[in-house]
């Protein structure tokens, strides 16, 4: 048995020593074994500094691996028998009273950092090299059609002893000439590569620039060009290397020849891959880790238009009663069998399953119709999950929980899919578990901000946080403003300012709809009353009216028509000054009884509008026994209009619905009117009325009250 070292200095002795004898047989250095060890104890030193520090010094780390190339360790097995070592043993001889599996980390990026700064420093070195080589080329331009004298002895010293490749060819890509770097390179011959012609050496992973560059130096177009390359060898092998390809002019500056210098890249690339691997990697499963999922998902999120993408966010249901119980290597053993059968279920293209961590997997598709695909990818990976594992001579159950989240790319960011996936994920938990729920943007946020808006609800009545915009609603036949649709809204002190979709669901469900609502009628019927004060007798089309909507619960309370009357009494508002619209799916079906309230208020001289008309399948013979003035078109019959030409189906539609509103003695207004061309259309198919972002986005009330004044000056 080896005994231990005694303490820190030691330790590090033994770890230069064993680094030592590992590499000193591939270096070229003239110094002895033990005079390289003292050269590589400062090394150690710092490397074992930095493995300890609080975070890793990616400067000082590949300052190391520059290091080896100055003390002529300049062989790519160096490099890899340096990694070796430092992989082996630089935690458990430097790496004392920390934490074992961090270390490793901490390793694994100082081995990148060391491997980069070691080809940085032997890239400078093999430029410098092929910087004098080139200069040698420069001077003994036309080596081979003309005997140079002193020039030509010294292009041949560097030709045949140097480190790199060479090569020379005519403009016709026929190989004159060829040192014995580069047949060792290729494992040809220096007659068998003579007898090549330039353009055979196509290989699949050529950049779409590589014979673009390379025809335009052939043809003086070009002095010089560098790229990375493959090639292959007689035996099938890829030889990788880093082109520079420059051409030789004769002395009236007429192309020659061609000149190409080749450094053999191969092990750095595969040191690359080994590491990249590593990084990207889960090291107890084999999947993809967090840090490769992101890459992949944010690539699969900024795909052009059509593509799409499903995401399964996957956590084991019970996982912790099986480490608490059988211990983490069992919980461990679990986990690598569920990977396994995780990364059977993911085999078509474009589907990667990843660990993002303890007991929660990921899994990918894209694709232009990942809402069918995703849907059976869960059910494969449900499926995966029904037969029992065998951990330790136990059958274990497992059971697990899957949040879905599909849509378009180019919405959303990684980070919120992610967040989705996952508050979907428990809503299937909370659901049971062993199961999958399909993600929804409204009720993720119904679950994140439901009981906040909800007990914060009565307390912003008090303190008057909401507010109302107008909407002004426009004449198409004259332009002029005729009134405007009250909207509210809640300044909330967290969340800004809310729309009425994410509160008045709430204020329905507790009941707080009918103060609101008579809140918003009384706010909104004394606006009307000021803008008339302020209208006087101005206004050719007459007093502005204002539009205020009721909910379904506002309709069945019994104080509604009380309530209005006492409200445009008290403010001094005639009845025709109001125009109270009711959604068409409130009304569909209505008895008589509901429909007595409105009726009362028609009586009255109130406008009862039906609003969005056409989206509650309502018969239309049903229109002559509601108590409407009023019919406000659904937008989504009128969006065609803003393209041209419009859809004729659209139009045939608009203009059979207006026909029949008129017949019944009904105005129409139309919702969502955009653009010029929409409102001519609408105006030409006998609309009366219209409102939207053409005209004005809903605002103030001075707003609307100067745009009635330009229209009556106009």
């Amino acid at each position: 048995m080896i005994a231990e070292p005694d303490g820190p200095e030691d330790r590090l002795r033994r770890f230069a020593t064993i680094w030592s004898r590992a590499v000193f047989p591939v270096t070229s250095t003239s110094s002895t074994r033990a005079e390289f060890e003292e050269e590589l104890v400062p090394l150690a030193r710092r490397m074992s500094e930095l493995l300890r520090a609080r975070s890793l010094d990616a400067a000082a780390a590949k300052a190391v691996g520059a290091a080896l190339v100055d003390v002529h360790c300049t062989d790519p097995d160096a490099l890899a028998r340096t990694l070796d070592c430092v992989d082996a043993y630089l935690v458990l001889y430097c790496g004392e009273d920390g934490d074992p599996e961090d270390l490793r980390a901490r390793s694994a990026r100082l081995q990148h950092a060391m491997a980069a700064g070691f080809a940085g420093a032997l890239r400078r070195r093999t430029l410098a090299e092929q910087e004098a080589v080139a200069q040698a080329a420069l001077r003994a331009q036309g080596v081979v059609a003309e005997a140079l004298h002193a020039s030509e002895a010294r292009f041949r010293a560097v030709f045949e002893g140097a480190a790199i490749g060479i090569g020379i060819a005519d403009l016709d890509g026929n190989v004159l000439q060829v040192n014995g770097a580069l047949t060792r390179m290729f494992g040809l011959t220096d007659q068998m590569l003579r007898g090549r012609n330039c353009r055979e050496w196509t290989h699949p992973d050529d950049a779409p620039q590589t014979w673009r560059l390379y025809e335009e130096l052939v043809r003086g177009e070009r002095e010089a060009y560098h790229c990375e390359k493959a090639f292959y060898r007689p035996d099938g092998t890829v030889l990788w290397t880093n082109l520079t390809v420059s051409l030789l002019r004769d002395a009236d500056g007429s192309p020659q020849y061609q000149l190409a210098l080749m450094e053999d890249t191969t092990e750095r690339r595969l040191l690359n891959l080994r590491l990249r691997y590593e990084a990207t990697h889960d090291a107890l499963t084999g999947l993809p880790n967090r840090s490769f999922f992101f890459e992949r998902l944010e690539k699969a999120l900024g795909a052009g238009p059509g593509q799409r993408f499903g995401l399964c966010y996957l956590d084991l249901d019970g996982f912790k009663t099986v480490n608490d119980s059988l211990g983490h290597a069992a919980g461990d053993r679990l986990l690598v069998e569920v990977a396994d059968r995780l990364q059977a279920c993911a085999t078509a293209p474009g589907e990667m399953v990843a660990r993002l961590g303890g007991d929660e997997f990921v899994a990918l598709t894209t694709g232009p119709d990942t809402r069918h695909e995703v849907d059976e990818l869960a059910g494969r990976i449900m499926n995966a999950l029904l037969a029992p594992i065998g951990v330790d001579g136990r059958e274990l159950t497992v059971r697990g929980s899957i949040g879905i989240v599909e849509g378009p790319a180019g919405e959303r960011s990684p980070a919120e899919v992610l967040r989705s996936a996952d508050i979907t994920m428990y809503r299937a938990k909370s659901a049971g578990g062993n199961r999958f729920e399909f993600a929804d943007p409204e009720a993720d946020a119904r679950v994140i901000t439901r009981h906040g808006l909800t007990t914060a609800l009565p307390a912003a009545l008090e303190r008057r946080e909401f507010f109302i915009e107008y909407q002004p609603l426009v004449h198409l036949g004259d332009s002029s403003v005729r009134g405007a649709e009250a909207l509210v809204r809640w300044l909330h002190p967290q969340h800004g300012v809310l729309g009425p979709d994410r509160f008045i669901p709430l204020a329905e469900h507790t009941g707080l709809i009918v103060p609101l609502g008579r809140w918003v009628l009384e706010e909104s019927v004394r606006q009307a009353r000021e803008w008339r004060e302020r209208q006087g007798g101005t206004a050719a089309a007459g007093p502005l009216r204002i539009n205020v909507n009721l909910s379904p619960c506002q309709l069945t309370h019994p104080g509604l028509v009380q309530d209005t009357i006492e409200i445009l009494e008290r403010t001094g508002v005639a009845p025709d000054a109001l125009c109270l619209e009711v959604t068409e799916s409130a009304l569909i079906g209505a008895d008589d009884d509901l429909l007595k309230p409105l009726r009362r208020l028609a009586e009255m001289g109130v406008d009862i509008a039906l609003d969005d008309f056409g989206t509650g399948y309502s018969n239309l013979a049903n229109l002559r026994r509601l108590p409407v003035s009023v019919l406000k078109l659904d937008r989504s019959f009128t969006q065609s209009m803003q393209r041209f030409p419009a859809d004729p189906v659209d139009l045939k539609i608009v203009e059979g619905i207006v026909a029949l509103a008129h017949s019944l003695d009904l105005t129409v207004t139309v919702e969502g009117v955009e653009t010029a061309a929409q409102a001519e259309q609408l105006r030409v198919l006998g609309c009366d009325t219209a409102q939207g972002w053409y005209y004005a986005r809903p605002g103030p009330p001075e707003r609307l009250h100067e745009l009635a004044l330009v229209d009556s000056t106009a």
